[in-house]
């Protein structure tokens, strides 16, 4: 992935994202600490430097991201793309909290009706929107960083 040019960069990150469902999304918390979750990504993986999660606006990492929207995305994948065993993406962006059911419908996925059984109507269903501003990642034979957007 030794590509210089960002979007030629990201377009290589999307598709080692292809089979990892789940991230670990991190904010700034009360008091200065790091909240980490796992959340899926319900393998929306067209990857631009958007990535998009489900949630109950009543949650600790809602708050969290109203104080602050900066939050951080990890990734472990299986596969690079270079034949590596394994790949790392950490990724910096900036969260906003969707509550318009139109947006919510385009990200929908039946899947999600396992945790939200009413669908976009449920109760208290918010989606975060994260914007990536930069991405690193190490794969065991390359590494790099860039800015996105």
């Amino acid at each position: 992935m030794t590509d210089t040019n960002p979007q030629q960069q990201l377009a290589n990150i999307a598709k080692a994202m292809k089979d990892i469902d789940f991230v670990m999304l991190n904010t700034h918390a009360q008091g200065g600490a790091i909240g980490a979750r796992p959340m899926s990504n319900n393998r929306e993986v067209d990857y631009d430097g958007d990535s998009y999660y489900f949630t109950w606006e009543d949650c600790r990492m809602v708050d969290d991201i109203k104080r602050d929207p900066k939050v951080g995305l990890s990734l472990q994948g299986k596969k690079s793309l270079l034949g590596a065993p394994g790949i790392f993406i950490a990724v910096e962006g900036s969260a906003d909290i969707v509550r318009d059911k139109a947006e919510l419908a385009k990200h929908w996925s039946k899947d999600l009706e396992r945790w939200f059984e009413q669908g976009i109507d449920t109760e208290g269903l918010v989606m975060l929107h994260v914007r990536a501003t930069r991405v690193a990642y190490w794969d065991g034979e390359d590494e790099g960083d860039f800015v996105v957007g």
